[in-house]
C-alpha cells in the first residue's frame, strides 16, 4: 500500500507537510499512550495484532452454524454497527452476488433507517427463507434498530417458535450493561462483546465487523493480519518519512489550513462504494466539531464524471481529493474489434477494460490538479481480506492523528443527540413533556 502527495504540492508544498512531522509523531504516541482527548476510546489502536485466538474462533464457528442452518442472516445496526461491514461485504463480493448462488448465507442489513416500507419488504422476503438474526447494539436503546430488533425477533419466533429463533439470534453488545444485554441474557442468545473503549465508527475489527464478514464466507484472519501489519507500519517508532498514516494526517491538514475543506474520496472500482460511506461517517463524526472539520465527501468514478465531475473540475475551489487506486483486478477482459468500427472505439481494441480505467484515472487526476484541486493518491495493490484490513486501519489511525493536529476530540460525538432529542420530544417520549411543548410550539 502507497501513499502519494507529489500533486498536492502546487498547493501547499512537502517542506510544508514535512514540517509538521514532529506534531504528527507526538499524536500517533498519543494514541498508543493514551494519553491525549478521548483517552477512554482508544481500544482499537492495538487491536488487530492483540485480537484473542478464542475469539476468532468463535466467530468461525458461528459463522458455520449459520451456512449450515440458514439461507440469509439479517444483521441489524446503525453507523459503525453496519457501516464497516457493509463496506467490506461490497467491496470483497462479486458485483451481481444476491442474482448468484452462494454456499455462505446472503447478509442483508436492516436498523439502519426508519424505513416502513423498507421494513415490509424485508419481512415479505424473510416470509418463505431461512433466516437468522445478528444485532448489533451497545445499548440497545438506539431507536432504528431497536425498532427493527423489535420486528424481526417477532417475525422469527412466530415462524420458528421461541426456542429455535433463540439459536438463531446473535446480539453483538456492552459485556456488562444495556438493554441488549439484559434482552440477551433474559432469552439465552449467544453473544459477543463490543468493547467498551472502541467507538462504533472504529469497531469494524471487532466481532461488530468480523462476524458478519465471516458469515458471509470471508478471511477475517487475513483481514486482521493486513490491519496488524498496518500497525506496525504506522506505529509510534516509524519514522515520519514512511508513515503513511502520519503524511496524510499532516497533508489533509495544511491543505485545510490552505482553504481546502472539502475532502472528496474517489474510487475508481465501484466496489468501493460503501469503502466511501464507511470513511464518510469515520471522518464526518471524528472531526465535525467546534464549528472545525474538512467535510468528508465521495464519489465513484467515472460514472460521477458524468454528473459530479463539472463540479469538481469547475466549481468553488475549496475542495481537495483523495483517490483509491487498485492496482490489479480479479478479472482480464480485453476490448475486441469492431470491422465497422461505428463507435469510434477500434483504437481501443484488444486493450484490457482496466487499462482504460488506469488512463482515466491519470488523466482526470491531471485535468482536476490543472482545475485547482490537489490530489492524493492512495494505492492497494488488489481488493482482498488482507488490503482491505490495512486499509481500514490505515484510515482509523489516520483519523486520529489527523483529528489531533485539527485541535479536536476525534473520539466523542455530542452533536448526534441534537436531532434525538428533538424527534423524542415530538413522538411525545415519557420525560420529554416540557420539550415537547416547546418543538410543537415552533412548528405551529
Amino acid at each position: 500500500m502507497r501513499l502519494c502527495i507529489k500533486h498536492i504540492t502546487q498547493f501547499v508544498s512537502k517542506d510544508r507537510v514535512y514540517a509538521r512531522k514532529d506534531e504528527a509523531l507526538k499524536h500517533v504516541k498519543a494514541l498508543y499512550e493514551k494519553t491525549g482527548a478521548g483517552s477512554d476510546f482508544l481500544g482499537w489502536v492495538q487491536l488487530p495484532a492483540s485480537t484473542p485466538e478464542n475469539q476468532i474462533a468463535d466467530i468461525e464457528e458461528l459463522a458455520a452454524f449459520y451456512k449450515e442452518n440458514v439461507e440469509i442472516v439479517v444483521v441489524v445496526g446503525i453507523g459503525g454497527s453496519y457501516l464497516g461491514a457493509k463496506a467490506a461485504l461490497e467491496a470483497l463480493s462479486d458485483n451481481f452476488w444476491a442474482m448468484k448462488k452462494s454456499e455462505s448465507p446472503k447478509v442483508i442489513f436492516a436498523g439502519q433507517n426508519i424505513s416502513e416500507d423498507y421494513m415490509c419488504e424485508l419481512l415479505d422476503l424473510l416470509e418463505t427463507r431461512k433466516y437468522g438474526v445478528v444485532v448489533i447494539s451497545k445499548s440497545g436503546t438506539t431507536t432504528e434498530p431497536a425498532v427493527a430488533f423489535r420486528l424481526l425477533k417477532a417475525h422469527l419466533e412466530n415462524k420458528v417458535g421461541k426456542t429455535k429463533a433463540k439459536d438463531l439470534i446473535v446480539a453483538i453488545t456492552d459485556e456488562k450493561r444495556g438493554a441488549l444485554r439484559t434482552l440477551a441474557q433474559l432469552e439465552g442468545y449467544r453473544t459477543f462483546v463490543i468493547p467498551d473503549d472502541v467507538g462504533g465508527r472504529f469497531s469494524v475489527l471487532t466481532p461488530v465487523g468480523l462476524l458478519p464478514i465471516a458469515i458471509a464466507g470471508f478471511n477475517i484472519r487475513q483481514m486482521l493480519q493486513g490491519a496488524a501489519d498496518m500497525q506496525k507500519e504506522t506505529a509510534p517508532d516509524v519514522p515520519f518519512e514512511n508513515n503513511i498514516a502520519a503524511i496524510y494526517a499532516a497533508a489533509r491538514n495544511e491543505l485545510y489550513n490552505a482553504g481546502k475543506t472539502v475532502e472528496i474520496l474517489a474510487g475508481y472500482h465501484p466496489k468501493l462504494l460503501y469503502i466511501t460511506e464507511w470513511w464518510k461517517q469515520l471522518y464526518g463524526e471524528s472531526e465535525g466539531k467546534e464549528e472545525k472539520g474538512i467535510f468528508p465527501a465521495g464519489v465513484t468514478l467515472t460514472a460521477d464524471l458524468h454528473s459530479m465531475g463539472q463540479y469538481i473540475q469547475e466549481g468553488l475551489r475549496n475542495i481537495f481529493e483523495t483517490v483509491i487506486s487498485v492496482e490489479r483486478t480479479a478479472h482480464k477482459m480485453r476490448i475486441p474489434n469492431v470491422p465497422d468500427n461505428l463507435d469510434t472505439l477500434n483504437f481501443l481494441s484488444e486493450k484490457r477494460i482496466d487499462e482504460v480505467n488506469k488512463m482515466a484515472e491519470l488523466g482526470t487526476m491531471l485535468a482536476h490538479v490543472d482545475g485547482g484541486v490537489p490530489n492524493i493518491r492512495i494505492e492497494i495493490p488488489a481488493i482482498n481480506e488482507y488490503n482491505l484490513g490495512k486499509l481500514f486501519y490505515f484510515f482509523e489511525i489516520a483519523c486520529g492523528i489527523s483529528g489531533y493536529m485539527l485541535g479536536v476530540n476525534p473520539f466523542d460525538q455530542p452533536g448526534v443527540e441534537a436531532y434525538k432529542k428533538n424527534m423524542f420530544a415530538l413522538l411525545d417520549k415519557p420525560g420529554f413533556e416540557e420539550e415537547s411543548k416547546k418543538i410543537k410550539a415552533r412548528l405551529n
